[in-house]
């Protein structure tokens, strides 16, 4: 029996975007030279609203890192005017926001038809996991193993590989990815070779979206959210990140105490509810769980841990291999470079991810996938990638599963 582990929405959610004023906002892309041109960045943030994207938080910015920021229509040119008079190297990513989000999708006739080429609301998503299952019962089931804070049952439609999508909510290719792998997963058994006797000797655990109320919020409010939608005891501001949350290193490296920040790590480990329900299931199938796959975006690349310190994992240089391996996988369609190795010497540190945790609970093969782009949408990467990304990262994840399947005993 194969499963996907999927969060079903009982509310009701708009299916287009809410109008925001994204109108005249800018991406910045600037790449600090020394700790001068650090504290530049640092002083603009805690003078303005600065929406961080790479790396995640002010926080991390080092010197030669490349760092990408969103910043309001009111204080652009200014920035721009800054960075100029600074002579850090600096590009706009994306002249337009808006514009960027109003060419994300490929046609502005939405319907409520599940599509794997479009980006899905949560509602459209929903009930696709009841129609997959209920197409597909010898391969897909699915049950409920708890509920996100806003009150949406999870469910579990049910192997030995647990791989979730949609951890930060703004970043849509992630689901996207998730719900190609089932469709692949479905459509190729029986005609794929290695797809066919992955599903028939391994189970797969699919979690399209973690955090199912941040990202309906993405669809109805704000495009830009990141964090879950939970209230913070003595806070006006809403919301964990998800992937700071969880029992690994918590709150130290690359992480918040202010809730705040977009990296906030939350009042303890798996304070939030869909971090719990999700620690909660792989600590009761740790003896079947061999691998850990976490699906993000962006940056193209493949990390494993660790991300909350600058250490190496005890099996590295295998999982280094076995990266290299799924990252030339990856390459061999399209050609699109991924960049791999230890989260935190590769990308930045950040405590508390599931991945690390995962590694840490004795899943020794676990991975986080960083999808497309570089950086040329970032978080607004448009439909008409979601093929090409989803074809190229199923070759990865179908090399890790066998790498796994192979060293199983």
């Amino acid at each position: 029996m194969w499963a996907l582990l999927v969060l079903i929405g009982a509310a009701a959610v708009s299916a287009h975007l809410q109008d925001l004023a994204f109108d005249g906002q800018k991406v910045f892309r600037v790449i600090p030279q020394n700790d001068e041109q650090v504290e530049i960045i640092n002083s603009l943030a805690s003078n303005i609203e600065v929406d961080f994207w790479q790396p995640d938080s002010v926080t991390l910015v080092r010197p030669k890192m490349q760092v990408d920021f969103r910043v309001e229509a009111d204080v652009s040119l200014e920035v721009e005017d800054l960075l100029k008079e600074s002579g850090m190297e600096y590009r706009v990513l994306i002249d337009n926001v808006q514009a960027a989000l109003d060419t994300q999708f490929d046609s502005k006739a939405r319907t409520t038809k599940h599509s794997y080429e479009k980006y899905n609301n949560w509602e459209t998503i929903a009930a696709w996991t009841a129609d997959i299952a209920a197409q597909n019962p010898h391969l897909v089931s699915r049950s409920i193993i708890g509920e996100t804070y806003e009150g949406r049952p999870m469910y579990l439609l049910k192997k030995a590989i647990f791989m979730d999508c949609g951890f930060h909510a703004r970043e849509w290719i992630s689901p996207a990815f998730c719900q190609w792998f089932v469709k692949e997963a479905v459509e190729t058994y029986g005609k794929d070779t290695v797809m066919t006797t992955l599903l028939n000797t391994l189970d797969f655990y699919v979690l399209p979206i973690v955090n199912i109320d941040g990202y309906v919020y993405t669809w109805t409010n704000d495009r830009m959210w990141r964090k879950t939608r939970s209230k913070n005891a003595g806070s006006r501001c809403l919301g964990t990140d998800p992937n700071r949350n969880f029992d690994a290193g918590w709150c130290t490296l690359g992480a918040s105490k202010n809730p705040c920040d977009s990296t906030y790590c939350g009042s303890a480990p798996e304070s939030e509810k869909e971090t719990k329900a999700l620690a909660d299931f792989i600590q009761g199938h740790l003896s079947t769980i061999k691998a850990y796959l976490t699906i993000h975006s962006y940056s193209q690349l493949l990390l494993f841990p660790y991300s909350y310190a600058y250490k190496l994992p005890a099996n590295y240089e295998e999982l280094n291999s076995i990266a290299r391996a799924a990252s030339k996988q990856l390459a061999s369609l399209y050609n699109t470079e991924y960049t791999y190795g230890p989260g935190a010497t590769t990308i930045y540190p950040a405590a508390g991810g599931s991945d690390d945790w995962a590694y840490d609970q004795g899943i020794k093969y676990s991975f986080t996938f960083e999808l497309r782009d570089t950086g040329r949408y970032g978080f607004i990467l448009p439909e008409s990638q979601i093929k090409p990304t989803c074809e190229e990262t199923v070759l990865a994840v179908k090399y890790i599963a066998n790498y796994v399947l192979e060293h199983l005993y």
